[in-house]
């Protein structure tokens, strides 16, 4: 029949040394030229080859020697010579079939691998199941393809002319051989011979060409066969699924249904896994109908690959249906449905199934627990996976290296490093660490409990390292501040060939950010930048995240700016970061802003998103609007409630704050530490004690939850305030934790409101050991000893702070007004408009002190006239700024002011005065709390 050469592109690259080279030299070996042809005479009438069918060559090694032990013993390769040299004189054919795989197997166990291919190829009666046992045994002597292959070159130039049979099998060599020039010589000499292609030869010739050139090419000899059987339409369609040519295999498999053709099982299996792994669920019903339609559902391999397509086309419920009308299962069956619940995160059902499977008499594998592990690893149940893993070990199940990656991921989750180094030891006991997702595991492990050097050293013994190895130890480095280690990776890596990608730029740049360090993160931008890499939305996340964590708020505007400017949309870790930002500066409207952004991109369902709006709007001072984002959330989580309860205390609602404890506790939100941490601060920043004693106390009775140093802080502090000073220096005493500068900050606070130096200069020279630097501690021992007169010891801790080399810290407070934020610091540049806000709170204090207002000037630490120390408070920074939100913002219009430091009694005093004499709410938030004055009141009760 007439048939059509397939076309190429010629701009492929020969192997110099490939004995099909053109130019490769006889002398050396057999060379298969293009221009050869296989059309000579046929083999001597005395070959061995049989006309009979044999048996299928299953194993030579079974072949009977007795043919040869008739005649004589084989004791070398000179004696198998020999005896087939008689055998070909003598034309002798008696049991051939036999007697050729004998004279095989006697060859390839002498090394004799081309005469052994010579008699499969002449001497022998094939069948097209036979080439494939012949080629595994040829390969497990230790021959080579190639050298098949010239044979083949060989017994052409020799006359053998091979029929089709003996073509499909060259071909089906070919392909496995990767040996693409001698597979288009074979077709270019059938269709010079105009070889009937059979159904074997036209699968052959196709595969050959997906293989070894392209899907393309494969598909044009499809495309030029006039009579297509089913098994062709089947090989064409796997083909194209192989390649992943997911739309033509679609394509394919229509036309064959109109054709009439018949897919086979291996197909619609293969279909069914495309249709799950692209996506493509409207194909996969439609095959589903398929199925039904010839009535293939009693194929438990077809019913296992619905239930897995279903599953990744997330509709888990078909996946059931299918499991449950199947009238058997094996044990994929149990897999694949187990598997589909938990990928999906429905790991109680999973467990059920799981029991179900143990009653049905099916036993489990260790693909079965490897499936129940995985899905508790994407549900976060930790815990679990280590009962898991125990109950494995003790029904016989050895943990392999899939079971190892997913405990692995528990133990860095628990952060249980011993169990992860025993774990260690079982992966190098047995040898599971040549798996790189397992290695890659041990150093994640080890990075992620600060044991670095561990995490360096199964580094540097593995064999084959990913990238994903390389970035999580720099990635480890970066984020504990080593950067001189992260970039001497990062050098090696380069080094050995190895690219760094955008996770390794990212990891370097996240680092740099967290420790503060934002021109060396900004370089490491520009290094990616120079590398051929564009910093993407993660990139610039990363900086902003990091200056938001560090109090850097205006360089995280700054760079969000340089972020758009660069047209990266940002995602929702970078609204969560702007939203700190905004709630760290107080910039209302524009956190109002970044709320709108993110209901707009849809982000605000992302439950980090919706819990920084909260933490914005409480922290600006807008409880409204916090409580109804808190209110609209549906899948409150844990950290929204801490943030509404944090909210409530920040702002002086301890009672709400309580309230809202206990509808959290209603609803079956199990509290952790820093739900306690946020309900204490509320008792403690609303006076209410009694209240405060008894979350103390229930933490650990109630609900299993060891108080931290920060839960006796915030009592220390609520007793302190509240007057009970010999309360607080009792609970200190007695306290299982050693007392930290928090607690002896708490005391010394409460002291300076209660004017109680004894227990004041204990706490302060507690301080004064444990932080030497802090200028705050002085500043507040010095305000102490002020309000009793006590002007020795001020200049005695004055001198003392200039030994140490202690400075005291800029103090600012600052007031946006439009687009404009206003700076109003103690020292440096003053205001351009200083003189009028000067005049503004002469008036303002004028009138303030008609209503009864008296300037507290023990707030003055400076050793001078009473005049002069009333002087002095007209300049704190606080005043200045509320008086400027007067001037010039509308009278109706909220005054919001932030302030770095704790708020002095004066200017608390005066606030309070303010809002009765201009009927202007001002919102004050120091560097402890927030204060909302209104009508002469302020939210904290004078509780500060």
């Amino acid at each position: 029949m007439a048939a059509k050469f397939t076309p190429f592109h010629h701009h492929h690259r020969f192997n110099a040394n490939s004995p099909l080279h053109p130019s490769f030299s006889l002398n050396q070996k057999p060379t298969f030229h293009s221009s050869t042809s296989l059309a000579l005479p046929l083999p001597d009438a005395c070959s061995l080859a049989a006309s009979s069918p044999s048996p299928s060559l299953q194993s030579f090694s079974s072949s009977t020697f007795s043919f040869f032990n008739e005649t004589n013993d084989i004791t070398s390769l000179d004696s198998v010579e020999l005896m087939h040299a008689q055998m070909i004189k003598m034309c002798k054919n008696r049991n051939s079939d036999t007697v050729a795989k004998s004279l095989i197997l006697c060859y390839l166990e002498f090394g004799d691998f081309k005469s052994a291919a010579r008699v499969f190829l002449v001497d022998f009666s094939r069948n097209y199941i036979e080439w494939n046992s012949f080629l595994d045994e040829y390969e497990d002597f230790g021959g080579e393809l190639r050298q098949v292959l010239e044979v083949v070159r060989e017994l052409n130039s020799k006359g053998v002319i091979f029929d089709s049979r003996i073509l499909t099998i060259v071909l089906k060599i070919c392909t496995r051989a990767m040996n693409s020039w001698l597979g288009l010589n074979v077709h270019a000499i059938l269709i010079k011979r105009g070889f009937d292609f059979d159904m074997y030869l036209k699968c052959a010739l196709m595969n050959f060409y997906g293989r070894c050139w392209c899907v393309d090419s494969a598909n044009n000899v499809f495309d030029e066969v006039s009579v297509r059987e089913d098994q062709l339409w089947n090989e064409a369609i796997i083909m194209n699924l192989r390649n992943e040519r997911w739309a033509k295999a679609i394509e394919l498999f229509r036309e064959m249904q109109f054709s009439s053709a018949e897919a086979n099982s291996r197909t619609i299996v293969r279909m069914l896994q495309a249709c799950g792994k692209v996506g493509a669920l409207k194909e996969g019903k439609q095959l589903h109908g398929y199925v039904l339609k010839f009535a293939l559902e009693s194929d438990l391999f077809i019913c296992n690959s619905l239930i897995i397509m279903y599953s990744r086309n997330d509709k888990l419920e078909l996946a059931r249906i299918v499991f449950d009308s199947m009238k058997d299962h094996d044990l994929s069956s149990w897999n694949s449905i187990i598997s589909s619940y938990t990928t999906l995160g429905y790991v109680k059902d999973a467990r059920d199934l799981f029991n179900k499977m143990d009653s049905s008499n099916v036993e489990p594998d260790i693909i079965t627990w490897n499936s129940l592990l995985s899905g508790h690893v994407v549900h976060g149940w930790y815990k679990e996976i280590l009962t898991i893993l125990h109950r494995m070990q003790s029904l016989g199940f050895r943990p392999n290296a899939s079971s190892v990656a997913s405990v692995l991921q528990a133990v860095i989750e628990l952060g249980l490093v011993k169990y992860g180094k025993e774990i260690h030891g079982y992966v190098i006991r047995n040898r599971l660490d040549y798996e790189v997702y397992v290695e890659t595991s041990l150093i994640d492990m080890y990075v992620k409990n600060d044991l670095l050097d561990s995490a360096q050293v199964v580094f540097d013994i593995m064999k084959n390292r990913n990238i994903v190895a390389w970035n999580s130890l720099i990635s480890g480095y970066s984020f504990k501040g080593r950067f001189e280690d992260a970039n001497k990776l990062l050098s090696q890596m380069e080094e050995e060939g190895v690219k760094p990608d955008l996770v390794t730029w990212n990891s370097l740049i996240s680092g740099y950010s967290i420790w503060g360090q934002n021109k060396e993160a900004l370089d490491v931008i520009h290094q990616m930048k120079n590398s051929g890499l564009v910093p993407n939305v993660v990139s610039w996340t990363s900086l902003i995240s990091g200056c938001s964590k560090n109090e850097n708020y205006r360089e995280s505007l700054e760079f969000f700016i340089q972020m758009q400017q660069e047209s990266i949309n940002p995602n929702s870790a970078t609204m969560s970061s702007l939203l700190r930002t905004c709630g760290g500066l107080g910039l209302l409207q524009k956190g109002k802003e970044i709320h709108c952004l993110s209901i707009k991109n849809g982000f605000i369902e992302d439950v980090y998103v919706a819990t920084a709006v909260i933490d914005m709007y409480s922290k600006c001072g807008n409880l409204k609007s916090a409580r109804e984002v808190f209110w609209n959330n549906v899948n409150k989580t844990l950290a929204s409630w801490n943030c509404m309860i944090s909210g409530f205390a920040i702002n002086g609602h301890g009672k709400e704050a309580i309230s809202l404890f206990r509808e959290m506790d209603g609803a079956g939100v199990q509290p952790d530490e820093i739900t306690f941490t946020a309900l204490l601060s509320a008792c403690k920043n609303s006076g209410l004690v009694d209240e405060g004693w008894n979350y103390f106390d229930s933490m650990r009775a109630d609900y299993n939850i060891t108080p931290t140093i920060e839960h006796h802080s915030c009592m220390v502090d609520l007793l302190g305030k509240a007057g009970y000073l010999d309360e607080a220096w009792d609970f200190i005493q007695t306290m299982p934790l050693e007392p930290d500068a928090t607690i002896w900050g708490a005391l010394l606070g409460s002291c300076r409101i209660h004017k109680n130096i004894e227990f004041a200069e204990i706490a302060a020279n507690k301080l004064f050991e444990l932080e030497p630097y802090n200028s705050a501690n002085y500043v507040l021992m010095m305000n102490l000893y002020a309000m009793s007169d006590r002007w020795e010891d001020v200049e005695h801790l004055k001198d003392k702070m200039a030994n140490v080399g202690v400075k005291n810290g800029l103090v600012w407070s600052w007031i946006q007004i439009d687009e404009t934020v206003h700076v109003f610091t103690a020292e440096g540049k003053p205001h351009p408009d200083t003189g009028e806000i000067y005049f503004e709170l002469y008036h303002l204090v004028s009138e303030m002190k008609k209503l009864g207002y008296v300037p507290d000037i023990n707030c003055v630490y400076q050793n001078i006239d009473e005049i002069d120390k009333e002087k002095v408070l007209l300049s704190h920074t606080e005043k200045l700024a509320i008086t400027y939100g007067l001037m010039k913002t509308e009278s109706s219009a909220p005054i919001r002011v932030i302030k770095n430091t704790r708020v002095c009694s004066d200017c608390h005093n005066a606030a309070k005065y303010i809002s009765l004499v201009r009927n202007r709410e001002i919102f004050l938030r120091d560097g402890a709390r927030f204060h909302h004055f209104r009508q002469g009141e302020c939210s904290c009760n004078d509780c500060w």
